[in-house]
């Protein structure tokens, strides 16, 4: 597919939104890279656990750059309204680390630098795959180092699907089946949750289904989250909660790691790094060995789609981006520092070869499959073409709002509705041409 790019500039950075966009395949013409030795002190701020020991391995490697890092709070915690105001105040950290669903929206706002002439691209970005390099280039240049791939994937209670008299199930079809097999048998089980509160997970069950929330036309934007892709995605997941085959309840909460460790759950829509969550919730009562990874159902043909992910990136505070850009390809690339990070979890890493490292910390024999073959299998299929736009948190935040609404009567498809709704008004508050 041929890049497309868009970039219109307002007055005031922080107040307008650059017009960005990437659907294509083609990397950039690499400019050279900096003389002399990139060297001086940076700040690294992170919400990522095991960052600090990252930053502290780096800082023994060498003496020419020292890492001063600092935690802070995840997006959902208020890390990027912390990071956004600091940015904007000029006191931001020299290397931050954002979601691919938010980096547009640091980038349109000019919060972040442009990598190209600090980093070596041949060896860095253009390493990684076509559909995690177009989550970090705009207007062909690159506004980050990918970190992980989060493929979407299914983990389900074995045990409970073959009670159920249940297979695996390959398809939405199939996986609607099953649900009817497992509450014919369990009538208080559901076979998944549907979460209000991951407006991201419904971007990626559209995305594997085709669908393009965010894309452009001409000199627009244009909005698809009443694309018929979406449309089939949302008919069925409410066919699926008013047939009680999943449970609409918050992810992470208290009556989800509660279902969980009862069983009242046979499923769990995820990714790789669900895997720890999982182990967690369920150990205590006994379920090792009894859960599995699936590549998530499809439509018919293999395809897939992200949950998840971040990327290391320079910010607009750095004064001294050479040496930021240094130690992030220190942070995406090395393996030293896979190591140094130790067992966060079932990581599955962006750079070629690195998720071996990771693998080597995490114990997943309490699974009852090879989880990592199934990441692989996963990864493979992602469909390209998938964007994020310049005001993701416009509509992640209509999203959770009226997503809220589903366990009194409110339906999925009027959800989506009310948040295009919202998200075109974004759109247009911040000068961007924009249509559905």
């Amino acid at each position: 597919m041929k890049r497309r790019h868009l970039l219109l500039s307002a007055a005031s950075l922080l107040t307008s939104a650059a017009l960005l966009s990437g659907c294509g395949t083609g990397p950039a013409t690499t400019p050279s890279a900096p003389s002399g030795e990139a060297s001086g002190t940076i700040t690294f701020w992170s919400s990522l656990a095991g960052m600090d020991k990252v930053a502290e391995k780096f800082n023994a490697s060498q003496d020419k750059i020292k890492v001063k890092f600092e935690t802070i709070p995840n997006g959902g915690n208020g890390g990027y309204a912390k990071l956004s105001t600091a940015i904007t105040a000029g006191n931001g950290p020299d290397v931050s680390t954002i979601e691919y669903a938010q980096l547009p929206q640091f980038v349109s706002n000019g919060q972040v630098q442009p990598l190209d002439g600090f980093i070596d691209k041949a060896n860095t970005v253009d390493k990684v795959s076509e559909q995690i390099r177009g989550l970090v280039q705009f207007d062909g240049k690159s506004y980050g180092l990918p970190y992980d791939a989060a493929p979407m994937v299914m983990w389900y209670r074995k045990d409970l699907l073959d009670k159920a008299g249940a297979t695996v199930p390959k398809t939405w079809e199939e996986f609607e089946a099953a649900g009817k097999k497992l509450k014919a048998v369990s009538p208080k089980s559901y076979l998944a949750s549907f979460y209000p509160n991951e407006p991201t997970l419904t971007a990626a069950l559209s995305w594997q289904a085709g669908a393009k929330w965010f894309s452009t036309e001409g000199d627009s934007w244009k909005l698809g989250l009443r694309d018929e892709a979406t449309r089939k995605v949302s008919a069925f997941w409410q066919r699926m909660i008013d047939n009680k085959i999943v449970k609409v309840e918050q992810a992470f909460s208290d009556e989800w790691s509660a279902d969980l460790a009862n069983g009242t759950l046979a499923g769990v829509l995820g990714a790789n790094w669900s895997a720890t969550g999982i182990q967690k919730r369920t150990e205590a009562s006994g379920q090792k060995g009894k859960w599995i990874a699936a590549e998530a159902p499809n439509w018919g043909s293999p395809a897939g789609a992200f949950y998840g992910g971040s990327s290391f990136n320079v910010t607009k505070s750095s004064k001294n981006p050479a040496a930021a850009a240094k130690f992030i390809e220190f942070l995406a690339t090395s393996p030293e520092a896979v190591a140094a990070r130790g067992n966060t979890g079932s990581a599955y890493l962006a750079y070629p070869g690195l998720t071996k490292e990771a693998q080597k910390a995490f114990d997943a024999g309490y699974f009852g499959n090879d989880i990592y073959a199934v990441f692989d299998k996963a990864y493979a299929t992602i469909l390209p073409g998938w964007q994020w736009g310049p005001n993701w948190d416009v509509t992640n935040t209509a999203l959770k709002d009226s997503f809220g609404a589903l366990t009194t009567g409110g339906k999925i498809g009027d959800a989506l509705d009310s948040s295009s709704d919202a998200t075109l008004s974004g759109f247009k508050q911040n000068g961007l041409s924009v249509k559905e």
